[in-house]
């Protein structure tokens, strides 16, 4: 028999009359009874204040303070739900995020109000977060108890967030009560979370990620959590000491930034037990435990939730775990299974342009849609009702699973299929890199030729040495173009602004080198090497 499934609001009210510390942020401390009531006020205010007739949405616009936690708690209660909404996001985007996802609630902070000057957002009240009129209108719900709620079901809604994409406008995944209980129990199993463990949130929240691996296992198991407003390299371990963190969560760059910071001599006297995230690769996971005795669990999930795989103790290095049944990876045109990978004694993939493929979920999967988005549900569920991440990997023989970047970023080069992330992870062994990332720009004939941008120091000589010196680095990978950037440009979840990048390729302000076909050297790209390089067709 099925084991009934729990709701968010269920473990919310859970925390009534738990008097521990459960919040912090910078210099406020809230105990979890106190997170409960706040929520529970706020659940009453969203309410009385929700049109009748309408998708109970609120749209949260705010850094990572104290309010937002409360409104993802109060949303629960009151079986709403609530779109995260990107601070980055400007003009015309930013109003059409709010008016997509239906929100008659937004919530924001007074630093963010120039953001919505001149907006059109008809149907939707502004709740200022730190104002009088706030806590004025918050006043009359103060005694209201999270018991006083008993609406929510796990079917309810509780997310509408945010998945960017290389094209077209983002789109709103749904993620309901049910499935976010479901994955903070499932972590909490993972890893051990006690209740006396402290989760840092350092992420964003209007992203999956900090809400569904941070913020959903502490609240599943009564655990705490601090915040920061925004990510800080410099500041991380700073905070980690101070609020005697156990636990964190990352994407994208954000461990090469905490790497790059001046190293101390007592950086691995510190309370971590792990972190847990995608995307920081191998050669930086092991530079961070070494540097801070902390482990790091590299996982994958789909966004939306349609596939997730999980690391376990043997797992090979660079692998992020065994393919659960139902999982496979196929030819997205034949939907063939690829064969599995290949191996020389160096561990270089032989057989990349057969064995890479999308991994596909081929079992019933928790993937709930996206927000008034059947296109992107047809794509997702293409061919027989199969879940597609449009993500790629290879696997071993073994079954293990190797993530090889998103289709995206794929590249064509002399008819050869390639894998950005395969490539980077060989250029990030270079001395002089501390972030690099690995795209296409076009060949003046057909396909693709390969382009990295590397912030750091680059030496044209060293480099081109370093590349003759990998062995796992295939003929065709070796880059065309090389741009040099002080810092990486990424988005405001620390992942690589990749589209940008590819956008605009060669023609662009930073220092490009390129080594010519049948040459061994770079040199700098000038303006007629450009068109050489390229292709006239391809210029202006």
């Amino acid at each position: 028999m099925e084991s009934r499934r729990r709701t968010v609001a269920e473990l919310v009210q859970a925390r009534w009359e738990d008097h521990r510390p459960g919040l912090w942020c910078e210099e406020r401390t809230l105990t979890h009874h106190e997170v409960a009531a706040g929520a529970a006020a706020r659940a009453a205010l969203l309410t009385d204040l929700l049109p009748p007739g309408t998708a109970p949405h609120v749209g949260v616009l705010l850094d990572n303070t104290p309010e937002y936690p409360l409104w993802l708690s109060a949303a629960a209660l009151a079986g709403a739900a609530v779109a995260g909404i990107n601070p980055t996001r400007r003009g015309p985007e930013l109003a059409r995020d709010i008016l997509h996802t239906e929100c008659r609630i937004l919530v924001t902070g007074r630093a963010h109000l120039p953001l919505l000057e001149n907006l059109q957002l008809p149907g939707v009240q502004l709740l200022v977060t730190d104002t009088q009129a706030y806590d004025d209108l918050l006043a009359p719900y103060a005694n209201t108890k999270p018991d006083a709620f008993t609406r929510a079901t796990p079917d309810d809604r509780i997310l509408l967030y945010f998945t960017s994409g290389s094209t077209g406008a983002p789109k709103a995944a749904i993620c309901t009560q049910g499935r976010l209980a479901a994955a903070g129990a499932s972590l909490v199993d993972s890893f051990g979370v006690l209740a006396d463990d402290v989760h840092y949130i350092c992420m964003p929240m209007f992203h999956g990620n900090a809400v569904i691996a941070d913020w959903a296992p502490a609240l599943a198991a009564g655990a705490g959590v601090a915040l920061r407003r925004r990510f800080s390299a410099s500041r991380f371990l700073d905070d980690v000491r101070a609020y005697g963190a156990t636990y964190f969560t990352y994407v994208g760059r954000a461990v090469q930034y905490i790497l790059a910071t001046e190293e101390r001599p007592d950086d691995r006297e510190n309370p971590l037990r792990m972190g847990f995230g995608t995307e920081a690769g191998a050669v930086d996971a092991a530079a961070f435990e070494r540097r801070f005795g902390v482990r790091l669990v590299e996982g994958y999930g789909s966004s939306e939730g349609g596939a997730a795989v999980q690391w376990s103790p043997g797992t090979p290095s660079g692998a992020v775990g065994r393919a659960a049944p139902g999982l496979a990876v196929l030819d997205p045109e034949t939907r063939a299974e690829c064969p599995p990978a290949v191996f020389d004694p160096g561990g270089r993939l032989l057989n990349g342009e057969e064995a890479i493929g999308e991994l596909v979920n081929r079992a019933p999967n928790p993937f709930e849609g996206y927000w008034r988005n059947p296109e992107a549900d047809a794509e997702r569920r293409r061919w027989g009702g199969w879940y597609w991440t449009g993500d790629l990997f290879y696997r071993d023989t073994d079954g293990y699973l190797y993530f090889a970047g998103r289709t995206d970023d794929r590249l064509r080069v002399d008819s050869e299929n390639l894998a950005a992330a395969m490539i980077e992870n060989i250029l990030a062994r270079y001395e002089g890199a501390d972030a690099v990332a690995v795209y296409a720009v076009p060949d003046p004939v057909t396909g693709d030729q390969v382009m990295a941008t590397i912030a750091g120091h680059f030496d044209p000589h060293a480099f081109a040495e370093f590349l003759l010196s990998q062995p796992d680095l295939g003929t065709k990978m070796a880059p065309r173009f090389i741009r040099v950037v002080g810092r990486m440009p990424v988005t405001a979840t620390n992942k690589i602004h990749r589209a940008g990048l590819r956008r605009e390729g060669i023609r662009c302000t930073d220092p490009v080198w390129w080594r010519p076909p049948g040459e061994a050297a770079y040199r700098r790209l000038t303006a007629q090497d450009a068109v050489v390089a390229a292709g006239t067709s391809r210029i202006g």
